[in-house]
């Protein structure tokens, strides 16, 4: 009889034997697999954290407790156990539930999170709330050994570990270090090292354990001898094993402990919940994919995947053009290779952004610093002041958190750096905090930064083989998705600075860039159905403008329209309409964008449809605006 159906709430796990939380681990497991197949999602991390997550909730009371899970990712488990069976089978589409915690969505789910190394410091605020109000629940705040190469998770730590004087205590706080090798890339740096020799740790315990217990039994020399032997065991795994690491910041330090022993969790849970005067973190080790062979396998590949084939794990459906990350890793190894000044950097995200074989052929020229944006970006300026060329390769959503950096490093020195933006635009299915709708208006702001944007793959190309002249601090954006303009507009040739006109029209001027270039062309084709010939112009280059293509748009009077998949604030219509003003250009006709707000997660037509972004849409508001020449 199958167990799952009847868990409602965490409330539900309390009456289970151990042999029945293991098969509902296994149900949910096949739960996770079936949606995922079916919708795309993170697999392989959601995967390995079943037990663990039936083990926090069978310990502690959510929603009085507050469970916190950085990333988000992974708590695909925490969502079926705490009411959201009935709606599971709607993961990641539109209107349906989200892939990450949403408070909107559940009052199980305490915090918002989809970014990397933030759940400690929000635990930690959440504690001291608690603790302020004179309120009484624990605070866990559930991190990847991935999260542990961001910066911010130390700051956290650090503070978390300050004796309060007045207190006579540390806050409590407990940190669950959820530890299986992996962030998206496997992880990389001198924390994961120490973590391998934790993990080593755990074998080296179990054998003094076995050892301690033969030796009490010898009559009278026992206990003795194991005492001794107790004190020596703690002065080699000081030696060895380092563990003192987190005790070192303020933190009693538990495991590491087998994170798939659904028994074992318990206790060490239960303990921990004992424990009111200090922080305490609890490490634990598991499988990442366990449950399927092919995420087990190969988990860096399974970590977030389209909708696929449960029998053989190909995808259901596969692009013709290439991902333009491809078009990245393959461009940046032929510049490599007649310019050894090349170098490429990510944060762990090297199969994401396409670096795989740049790492493999360049080794020594690759770097992969883990989750610290901040400091790939202060790391390249510094390249870059050595004399390489830097190449920071990142998602959109993931640049935002380096803007300190970007400004004070690269731009105020003028340093060429330049940082390759992907998923530029809407994402799909990730959602609100992975759209890439902000890096324009946050880098137009920058001094001295130009800023590219390329239409499809083959302009993408031109832009990083161009972007070797380049002096200064240089981004360029593109979408995650593979795009191919050559038949439509063919022999297309970039130049920084000047934008393409990719077709001529007495009646009004479509000014695009990125995706939407080729929605403004299929919205031009549309308006011709209803007699109406538009101009379409690639705004290849967004800063600095191209001010003679502005003025050639605005002459003659005729209607000029901007089209992006960026926010109001901070876009290339803004930018446009402060130019005319400046200049007595007159105005522009309109500007459509994604607006002033969050965008939800959904297959990406669904979304553009929601933000009026498609083609036919664009035609339909432009038709409807000239139609009425006073709203114009």
């Amino acid at each position: 009889m199958d167990i799952l159906p009847n868990i409602q709430s965490p409330e539900d796990l309390k009456s289970l034997s151990l042999p029945e939380l293991e098969q509902l681990a296994g149900e949910i497991r096949q739960e996770i697999i079936d949606t995922v197949a079916e919708n795309g999602g993170h697999l392989a991390s959601n995967l390995g954290i079943v037990d663990l997550t039936v083990a926090l909730h069978r310990v502690f009371d959510s929603p009085r407790d507050k469970l916190i899970f950085d990333v988000g990712h992974q708590t695909y488990a925490h969502k079926l156990l705490t009411g959201r069976q009935s709606d599971f089978h709607t993961l990641r589409t539109y209107g349906g539930m989200s892939g990450f915690p949403r408070r909107s969505e559940s009052e199980h789910d305490v915090f918002d999170t989809g970014h990397s190394a933030t759940a400690i410091s929000a635990a930690l605020g959440l504690a001291r709330a608690r603790d302020i109000r004179g309120e009484d629940y624990h605070v866990v705040a559930v991190v990847g050994d991935g999260a542990l190469t961001g910066g911010m998770c130390y700051e956290a730590m650090n503070d978390a570990g300050n004796f309060n004087e007045e207190m006579g205590r540390s806050t409590r706080l407990i940190v669950v270090l959820n530890d299986n090798e992996m962030s998206i890339s496997r992880n990389v740096g001198a924390m994961a090292n120490h973590l391998t020799k934790l993990r080593a740790s755990a074998s080296w315990r179990g054998t003094k354990l076995a050892v301690k217990k033969g030796i009490t039994r010898i009559p009278l020399v026992g206990p003795r001898a194991a005492k001794r032997l107790e004190k020596m065991k703690n002065a080699l795994k000081h030696f060895w094993v380092h563990g003192e690491f987190f005790e070192s910041l303020g933190f009693r330090y538990l495991g590491p402990i087998d994170g798939h022993d659904i028994a074992m969790m318990e206790h060490v849970l239960a303990e921990a919940k004992q424990v009111t005067d200090t922080p305490l973190l609890i490490h634990v080790i598991t499988c990442k994919g366990r449950g399927y062979e092919r995420a087990e396998r190969r988990p860096e590949k399974y970590h977030g995947i389209a909708p696929f084939f449960l029998e053989d794990g190909a995808q259901k459906s596969t692009p013709i053009i290439p991902a333009t990350a491809n078009v990245v890793g393959d461009t940046l190894c032929a510049m490599a290779d007649s310019d050894d000044q090349v170098v490429a950097i990510t944060a762990a995200m090297a199969s994401g952004t396409g670096l795989i074989p740049f790492e493999r052929k360049y080794k020594e020229r690759f770097f992969d610093v883990g989750i610290a944006e901040e400091h790939a970006v202060t790391m390249a300026a510094g390249l870059a002041r050595g004399g390489m060329k830097p190449y920071f390769a990142v998602y959109s959503t993931f640049l935002q958190r380096a803007y300190d950096q970007i400004f004070h490093d690269i731009c105020l020195q003028d340093l060429p750096v330049r940082l390759l933006v992907d998923h530029a635009g809407l994402v799909g299915s990730d959602g609100k905090t992975h759209h890439g709708v902000f890096d324009l208006s946050m880098l137009s702001a920058m001094p001295g930064l130009s800023i590219w944007e390329a239409s499809d793959n083959a302009e993408l190309s031109q832009m990083l083989f161009e972007s070797l002249k380049c002096e200064g601090p240089l981004a360029i954006r593109y979408i995650k998705d593979g795009i191919d303009l050559e038949e439509r507009c063919p022999g297309r040739v970039f130049e920084p600075g000047k934008w393409q006109w990719l077709q001529d029209g007495e009646d009004g001027v479509l000014i695009a860039h990125g995706r939407m270039v080729q929605h403004a062309l299929k919205a031009a084709q549309c308006l011709r159905v209803d007699g109406k010939a538009f101009a379409v112009v690639n705004a290849s280059t967004l800063k600095p403008l191209d001010v003679f293509s502005v003025e050639r748009a605005l002459s003659g009077g005729r209607p000029v329209f901007t089209v992006e998949e960026n926010i109001s604030s901070g876009s290339l219509g803004q930018a446009l309409s402060l130019l005319c003003v400046e200049k007595g250009l007159g105005k522009l006709a309109g500007c459509f964008s994604i607006g002033d707000r969050f965008v939800t997660h959904g297959s990406m037509r669904e979304l553009l449809t929601e933000c009026g972004l498609m083609p036919e849409q664009i035609a339909s508001h432009v038709q409807n605006m000239i139609s009425q020449p006073h709203n114009i």
